[in-house]
C-alpha cells in the first residue's frame, strides 16, 4: 500500500502545473469532451507508466539496495530541482491533428507529451525502489488522473485560480523531503 500512495502523491503533485495540465486544457477547450480526455489521460497514462515501471523493475536488477536507494533519493532531488522550472507546450504539442477522434487526439497527444517527463521518470524510479510495479504504476496513474481531472472538468475557470508557483515550490521541498529520506535510508 505504500508504494500505492507514494506513487499517486509523487505523481499527482508533480503534476501540477505541469504541461500535461496546460494541455489537458488545450484539449478539453478543443473538443469539449471531458469524459473523453479522462479515458485518454487513463490508457496514455497506463501506457507511459507501464513502460516507465517495466524499465525501473529491471534496473533494480542489477543496483544492491543501498545504491537503490541513493539513486532514488538523488533522482528526487534532481526532480524538487526540476519542479522549479516552468514547463511550457512545444508548437507540437499544442497542434492537434483535425481528422482523428477526439479520443485518440487526446490519447497520442499525452504519449508524446508524457515520453521522459519528470513523471515518468519518477515512476521508473519508485518501480526500482519498491516490489510492486503494479502498484507502482497504479498509483502514478491515479496521481496522473486526480491531477488533471478536474481540470478537464472545470476548464479556464479552474487553472487560472491555482497559486502556480506556489504549488510548484511545494511540490519541489516534498520531492526534496523524499530524497533526502531515500538517501538517509541508504546509509
Amino acid at each position: 500500500m505504500e508504494q500505492l500512495l507514494i506513487a499517486f502523491s509523487t505523481v499527482g503533485l508533480a503534476e501540477l502545473g505541469d504541461r500535461t495540465q496546460l494541455l489537458t486544457l488545450i484539449l478539453v477547450a478543443r473538443f469539449k469532451r471531458p469524459w473523453a480526455l479522462i479515458l485518454a489521460i487513463f490508457f496514455a497514462s497506463i501506457v507511459n507508466f507501464g513502460v516507465a515501471g517495466i524499465i525501473g523493475t529491471h534496473i533494480a536488477e542489477f543496483l544492491t539496495p543501498r545504491r537503490l536507494e541513493l539513486v532514488v533519493g538523488v533522482s528526487m532531488l534532481g526532480m524538487a530541482i526540476w519542479e522549479l522550472i516552468p514547463e511550457k507546450l512545444s508548437k507540437e504539442q499544442k497542434t492537434i491533428h483535425k481528422g482523428v477522434s477526439a479520443f485518440l487526439s487526446m490519447f497520442i497527444a499525452y504519449l508524446i507529451a508524457e515520453i521522459g517527463d519528470k513523471t515518468q521518470l519518477a515512476t521508473l524510479a519508485l518501480a526500482a525502489a519498491y516490489q510492486s510495479t503494479v502498484l507502482v504504476v497504479a498509483g502514478a496513474t491515479l496521481g496522473m488522473l486526480a491531477a488533471n481531472a478536474p481540470v478537464a472538468f472545470l476548464g479556464n475557470a479552474f487553472a487560472h485560480r491555482l497559486p502556480i508557483t506556489a504549488i510548484r515550490l511545494g511540490t519541489a521541498v516534498l520531492f526534496a523531503v523524499v530524497g533526502v529520506f531515500f538517501i538517509y535510508r541508504a546509509f
